[in-house]
């Protein structure tokens, strides 16, 4: 994948640093409450695993899975549910995990259509956000790491299914996707 990739943003090991002072924040802001994860499929699969393993604090896990990309770069802005939550959030505390917030469109959609079922908070924890790309005022309350707006692959960040694997994030050469 070598020639695919233009530089690596953040190592493994940044990764790994960072998402343990997150889950230290997230087992203090929820001691002695429920908590219920829910990951964005399919990128937030590595993020979801490697948080749910660092925290402490007892929780539960749902997935689903939206779309505003297909194949492209850049949010279409029509959001799909390809999956829905198989748990009731009524009443719940839900912390939503993304792997990346570009525009923030398809975000601030899923947490009005959350928010609509009564749970008893919703916050979002994104991996990467890149303030410099959103579109919407959105509150996030834990954010691995902000990026430059770039098109960046890794950790779960694909560009047409690939590169999700890598265990680092990086930019996706121009030449990738500009065939």
């Amino acid at each position: 994948m070598g020639a695919d990739l233009e530089k690596i943003l953040v190592t493994e090991d940044q990764i790994s640093a960072r998402l343990a002072e997150v889950a230290a924040e997230i087992d203090a802001d929820y001691a002695g409450r429920d908590l219920l994860l829910v990951g964005v499929l399919k990128g937030a699969v590595m993020v979801m695993a490697d948080l749910a393993r660092a925290l402490h604090h007892p929780c539960s896990m749902d997935w689903m899975a939206v779309s505003s990309y297909g194949a492209g770069t850049t949010s279409s802005g029509v959001v799909r549910i390809l999956k829905d939550l198989e748990t009731d959030i009524k009443d719940r505390n839900v912390l939503i995990v993304e792997d990346v917030i570009d525009s923030g469109l398809t975000l601030s959609w899923l947490v009005g259509n959350l928010r609509s079922r009564g749970p008893a908070s919703v916050e979002i924890c994104t991996m990467v956000r890149k303030p410099l790309a959103l579109d919407v005022d959105l509150r996030v309350r834990y954010v691995g790491f902000d990026l430059p707006n770039e098109f960046i692959v890794g950790y779960g960040l694909d560009y047409a299914e690939k590169y999700r694997n890598l265990p680092f994030i990086g930019t996706l050469a121009q030449h990738v996707y500009q065939r």
